[in-house]
């Protein structure tokens, strides 16, 4: 039987997949009120890092035993996040949403190579499921085979993998604080994200901000601090390869709330993709991933 900590961690994640499934809506209504994607994302992770900082309380603490994870969690959280934009704005949505969920098999991969985890064939099993959810639900056969043809589908492979690592590092960063964690992701993001725009010449876009929306910038700040502290305690607590399996659920919520919220309707093949993916994350409770 589950510990009453496992439940909780795992209800965190679901609850970030929830979350992140219906969170492109805000950020296609401040795209529609003239600001760009990128400029949304550097303002409200900053505005959730001012806000997790004063939480928080002096993390440069911790600065000194983060070690090499201190650089590489912020690294591959960011891009994990910025190559996920990137892709999906100038990329085929789909394909690129089906290179980032390959992060399952990166998992099993890395969380072997930095945490020691071994699945048993149950694991494998529902990792499988999974992904099988994942290929049902975004892969368009008329596209061809799921490999990179363009800059914005490697963005979106890339991005997969970061979001894989990220996770890994936070499962073996015992050492460190949830909150040094999640300060790292907003770091992270709002960092690369501005050196991006800054690179492409689109800095001046931070100025243009919709007056109007300004209340909505500021409640996704306050959504996305909340969402890391939780996030970090899951992932702080449960096998990477079971955490990435909850993260898929991101795909059902973010399928029904598109039905809901821009009339997009889900067929038979997202609907049996969901089911697929939710039995996958019911299942999840029984893979077994122990550490070093």
């Amino acid at each position: 039987m589950a510990s009453k900590q496992n439940v909780v961690a795992a209800t965190s994640l679901l609850t970030a997949a929830l979350v992140w499934g219906l969170i492109w809506y805000p950020y296609r209504v401040l795209g529609a009120a003239g600001m760009s994607g990128m400029a949304a994302i550097v303002v409200s992770y900053t505005l959730a890092l001012g806000l997790g900082m004063a939480l928080s309380g002096p993390l440069w603490r911790e600065c000194g035993k983060a070690g090499w994870i201190g650089l590489l969690l912020p690294l591959s959280a960011g891009w994990a996040n910025l190559g996920y934009v990137l892709g999906t704005l100038d990329g085929a949505v789909m394909r690129v949403l089906l290179l980032f969920y390959l992060a399952p098999l990166w998992t099993v991969g890395l969380s072997r190579l930095l945490l020691g985890e071994r699945l048993d064939r149950y694991g494998y099993a529902v990792a499988a499921l999974s992904l099988t959810g994942a290929f049902i639900m975004l892969w368009e056969p008329r596209l061809g085979w799921p490999w990179p043809q363009s800059l914005a589908e490697w963005f979106g492979l890339s991005a997969g993998f970061s979001f894989a690592l990220s996770n890994v590092l936070v499962r073996r960063a015992e050492h460190l604080s949830v909150n040094y964690k999640s300060a790292s992701v907003w770091l992270g993001t709002a960092i690369l994200t501005l050196g991006a725009m800054l690179f492409m010449g689109r800095a001046g876009e931070l100025v243009e901000l919709p007056i109007s929306q300004l209340w909505l910038l500021g409640m996704l700040g306050v959504v996305l601090c909340a969402t890391s502290f939780i996030v970090q305690f899951g992932l702080t607590h449960l096998p990477a390869n079971r955490s990435i399996v909850l993260f898929l659920s991101e795909l059902v919520f973010a399928a029904i709330a598109a039905y809901f919220l821009a009339g997009e309707a889900m067929g038979a093949r997202e609907l049996c993709g969901a089911v697929l993916i939710v039995s996958a994350s019911l299942m999840s409770g029984k893979i077994q991933g122990e550490g070093r």
